[in-house]
Formats: C-alpha cells, structure tokens, sequence
C-alpha cells in the first residue's frame, strides 16, 4: 500500500467518504479557518504596508497575528482532513498544486516577517520599516491567491 493509498484509507478519511454530514461539518470548519486566517492577516498587512491606519498597532498587532495564527492551524488540519479523501484526484489537481506552491511561498513570507526585528518593532508602537511594508504587501497577495487557488481546485 502507498502512503496515498493509506491517506485515503485511514478513518478520518472513510468517515468523511461515507457521511455527508461529516465532510460537511469539516468542510464548514475548513472554511470558517480559512476566514478566521484571513480576517486576522489581511488587517494586519494592510495596516503593516500603510493602506489602514488610525488603529495602533501595538493595540492590534498581537491580537491580528495571534487569530491568523489560530486560523492557520485549524486550516491546515481541516485541510489536511478534507485532502485525505480523495487524495489522489488531489495530487493530480493542477489548481490544488498551485495552491500548495502559493501555500508554501506565504508561509516562508511569514516565517521571514517573523525573523525580520522591525516586524516586532512596529508591533511595539515603532516605525514602520520599509521591509515590513513590503512583506506585508507581499503576504496580502499571497493569502488571497491560496484562497483563489483553493476555490479553483473544485472547478477542474
């Protein structure tokens, strides 16, 4: 047995194959994750890369950061769940590559932001560094295009 064969047959897959209301109630939290992910990111990076302003981001910065983390986490499980059904048609998805690839790219601009000092600096109430600005920008497009890309995998 492959390791895809066994994706697909472990029974967190089986339960989801065989009950709609299962897949369903995955697929519902997959994609609440998904908002709670980009509600938290969105604000932050366009606050980061200048676009909003009046909120302090020593006030929301934390907060934004802590709920994108949250619902990255509980994306990436409910993903990794609803994956497992039908693995292979997955792999074989050029939209779900791309939103692998895209998925990948955004989550090495995070780990990047988080090393850079002047990420943690602005979160204190300093300046804005011009390096964070562009990360920022660079995040906003990335996390919509894994959203555009996941939303084109049920199309083809």
């Amino acid at each position: 047995m492959t390791l895809v064969d066994w994706i697909g047959a472990w029974p967190g897959a089986v339960l989801l194959q065989r009950s709609g209301t299962a897949y369903l109630f995955v697929n519902a939290a997959h994609i609440a994750s998904i908002g709670l992910l980009i509600g938290g990111i969105l604000p932050l990076d366009l606050r980061l890369a200048g676009l909003l302003r009046g909120a302090s981001l020593a006030a929301i910065g934390p907060f934004l950061s802590r709920s994108a983390a949250i619902g990255l986490a509980l994306a990436i499980v409910t993903g990794l769940w609803l994956f497992s059904v039908k693995p292979r048609e997955y792999l074989e998805n050029s939209a779900f590559l791309w939103k692998m690839a895209l998925l990948a790219l955004a989550l090495i601009n995070v780990a990047g932001q988080h090393r850079n000092r002047h990420f943690h600096l602005a979160l204190d109430g300093g300046p804005i560094h011009p390096s964070v600005r562009l990360v920022a920008g660079c995040s906003a497009v990335l996390w919509l295009a894994v959203l555009v890309a996941g939303r084109w995998v049920g199309f083809l």
